[in-house]
């Protein structure tokens, strides 16, 4: 993957001369990060975590990613820092996938030329990504009237006021509305993230990707589970030791009653608890590790639908392809064909 040249220094240090876009690894699907006025690091570290990264382990380059922003200068959130050396505008005229800019002031209109360059990546066909208020720069660029979109739940009143033909969903981690996807806080941007390489990549890669970030590969819960609310007198012990026992035992014919026994409590207190900690269902949360279990066996070569079934516990292969196309869109052998491995070649662990 080519280098990029992003320093940051203190604000008002000189900028780096060199304006022209970075070349393109060929035959790499490009992201390109756009960077304006205020816009946040912490989702700027991210994008570059999930796609900017090489990952040698891999054997292979799943993006080339670059940053660009409309001026020489850009001042980063509260002064902190700011950026220099990155591309102009004109390297969002290459990118695959634009992610847009986010910044806490989400009253301040967009720069005109920002806002353009959305509109022309999205004219020629760009999947477009917005973290946290990035929703505000699409919407106001235009193209998210009708659509489905995600934004924190900190603006949802202000963002439903302001742009009332977008159909907000504020309760969710993310949105993927196919060319353009959203993600409603500054975390969640790793949570879509992910989502996007295990769209692109494959199960597999995505929880490779995953583990080197330390950071759960899916989460199912929503962001409702984040809104400020007084915490209870007494927290909720931690599922974590009961979500790894399960995931050991994702083949069995586990039900919501064997968590509930394995844990010591009630069906209705695991219930509560993984509404409290994952914003999900144990019923949900059990279907989804097997799903991810399916899709990786698949991958690594498994043709056999009820092998497939029967290894990740969804027991039947009609309900391996039901679940399987809910939860990606595709059919078993669409999914083998986009991300499992060449034919005749297994890679079964």
């Amino acid at each position: 993957m080519a280098q990029r040249s992003s320093q940051c220094g203190p604000a008002g240090g000189a900028p780096l001369a060199g304006r022209a876009p970075s070349p393109a690894v060929r035959g790499v699907h490009r992201v390109v990060l756009v960077v304006d006025e205020n816009s946040n690091p912490f989702e700027m570290s991210c994008a570059i975590e999930v796609f900017g990264l090489r990952r040698p382990e891999l054997g292979r380059e799943l993006y080339d990613f670059g940053l660009c922003a409309a001026g020489e200068r850009t001042l980063m959130r509260d002064g902190f820092f700011t950026l220099t050396g990155v591309d102009g505008l004109e390297a969002a005229d290459e990118a695959d996938t634009l992610i847009v800019p986010n910044r806490p002031d989400t009253g301040t209109p967009r720069s005109p030329e920002v806002l353009d360059a959305v509109r022309r990546a999205y004219e020629r066909g760009a999947r477009l990504i917005g973290f946290c208020s990035g929703a505000f720069t699409l919407a106001e660029a235009g193209l998210l009237d009708g659509r489905r979109a995600a934004c924190h739940w900190m603006w949802a009143d202000a963002f439903r006021a302001r742009f009332p033909r977008v159909r907000l969903e504020p309760d969710v981690l993310f949105v993927d509305d196919g060319d353009i996807l959203t993600a409603s806080g500054s975390a969640s941007a790793l949570d879509l993230g992910l989502h996007v390489v295990r769209r692109d990549h494959g199960a597999e890669i995505a929880n490779a990707v995953s583990r080197r970030l330390v950071f759960a590969a899916h989460r199912d819960g929503g962001q409702r589970q984040f809104v400020e609310r007084p915490l209870p007198e007494v927290p909720d012990e931690s599922l974590a030791p009961l979500l790894a026992w399960a995931q050991e035992r994702l083949g069995e014919p586990l039900t919501v009653a064997d968590l509930a026994a394995r844990a010591a409590v009630s069906p209705a207190t695991l219930h509560r608890r993984f509404r409290a900690q994952l914003g999900t269902t144990p019923l949900a949360w059990l279907t989804g590790e097997r799903v991810a279990l399916a899709c990786r066996l698949i991958e690594r070569g498994e043709k056999r639908l009820d092998v497939v079934a029967d290894r990740s516990g969804l027991g039947s292969a009609a309900n391996l392809r039901a679940r399987l196309r809910r939860a990606t869109g595709l059919s078993p052998s669409a999914y083998r064909r986009r991300f499992g491995p060449p034919a005749g070649e297994a890679v079964m662990a």
